[in-house]
């Protein structure tokens, strides 16, 4: 109502008259002709959803594109793999840096489907989707118009009463927007785990300083820009609380609760956004591995004789990896004490792209 009279009174100026001059161009009769609040709002939060997105998709593939920068960096940086927190199976540090790449990049796909719902709108619907008081043809030519304005390529929905009362569209987006956020909490949960140390903790990589991270602890730096990245993500968890209890709150042919969906979503969307880009420039860019410690666990580690199944056969690798771990020896010596196989056996079979990869056919 406030947006009508203001255009009411610009348009009186453009005329040559004064503001006010209600009997000549009036806010409702004029400017809100064959126009609610119920199909105008609904399909404005839309379009700025839209933009907003696209911004978002935006910032996702600048840090999609620095991960996968990274994943090619550290190719041939050998380290040792971890499920349950415990050591696995050889792979590069490439490759897990890649794995990142990949969440992002299907997050991107599922966005773009999320705005493909935002891009149907209600506009011509008016009160409750009757579509009263518009003449006849309005919803198509105000739609076919509307997109050819704003380069949106915006729907009109098929069902228009339905579409005054559903708010599905921003329950998946949300729903979307949860997932981007969880993924990405994740993998800066690694980034922290991975950093940790850095004496005493798993050191494999090191994040850039960003800050003094102790006013009691000289020369201790914390991992704060991935717990950024955490910290939004739980706030679009929130969110995504938020549209889902103000979704299901509607009743018969309008949602009342629409405004608190789209400031929650705009906020998911512009934190997130900030959030991967700050990331980016302010972290991954400046990952760096720790490429002694890297290389001394894999040399050392017992897991790499889960690489000699195949040849030596399971009883024989386990043998191997038992007696290391009570004699503290590295794999190669006590393979060649055990008689199963010498150094030099071993040391051209534990390379990585024997380690890493599917065996070769031969």
């Amino acid at each position: 109502m406030n947006v009508n009279e203001v255009i009411a009174n610009v348009a009186l100026e453009f005329m040559g008259l004064e503001k006010g001059r209600y009997d000549a161009l009036h806010p409702n009769d004029h400017v809100n002709a064959s126009q609610s609040t119920n199909d105008v709002y609904p399909t404005a939060v839309r379009l700025a959803l839209w933009m907003a997105i696209d911004r978002l998709l935006g910032s996702m593939e600048i840090l999609r594109a620095g991960f996968d920068a990274k994943a090619v960096e550290f190719k041939s940086v050998l380290k040792i793999g971890r499920t349950q927190l415990q050591d696995a199976v050889p792979m590069t540090l490439g490759q897990e840096f890649s794995t990142y790449a990949v969440m992002i990049e299907e997050d991107v796909a599922r966005l773009r489907e999320a705005r493909a719902l935002i891009q149907e709108i209600n506009l011509g619907a008016t009160a409750i989707g009757t579509g009263i008081n518009t003449p006849h043809g309005y919803a198509d030519l105000a739609c076919k118009y509307l997109a050819e304005e704003s380069g949106i390529p915006v729907v009109k929905a098929k069902n228009l009463i339905e579409a005054t009362q559903d708010t599905g569209a921003f329950v998946q987006l949300s729903g979307v927007l949860k997932r981007v956020a969880t993924k990405l909490s994740k993998t800066c949960n690694d980034l922290r785990l991975l950093s940790s140390g850095p004496q005493a903790g798993f050191g494999d990589i090191k994040l850039p300083a960003r800050q003094a991270g102790s006013s009691i602890m000289p020369g201790k730096v914390n991992p704060v820009i991935p717990e950024v990245m955490n910290q939004v993500a739980f706030e679009v968890i929130g969110n995504d609380i938020t549209v889902t209890m103000a979704s299901e709150a509607g009743q018969l042919q309008l949602n009342a609760f629409e405004p608190i969906m789209g400031w929650s979503l705009f906020k998911s969307i512009q934190h997130l956004s900030s959030a991967c880009l700050t990331l980016q420039h302010n972290c991954v860019a400046g990952i760096e591995p720790n490429y002694a410690l890297l290389a001394k666990r894999v040399r050392e580690s017992v897991t790499l004789v889960t690489a000699l199944n195949p040849i030596i056969g399971y009883e024989k690798a386990a043998l191997i990896a038992k007696t290391a771990i009570k004699t503290g020896q590295p794999i190669d010596e006590v393979a060649e004490s055990l008689g199963i196989m010498t150094r030099q056996q071993m040391e051209e079979l534990l390379v990585p792209e024997k380690l890493t990869q599917p065996l070769q056919p031969r």
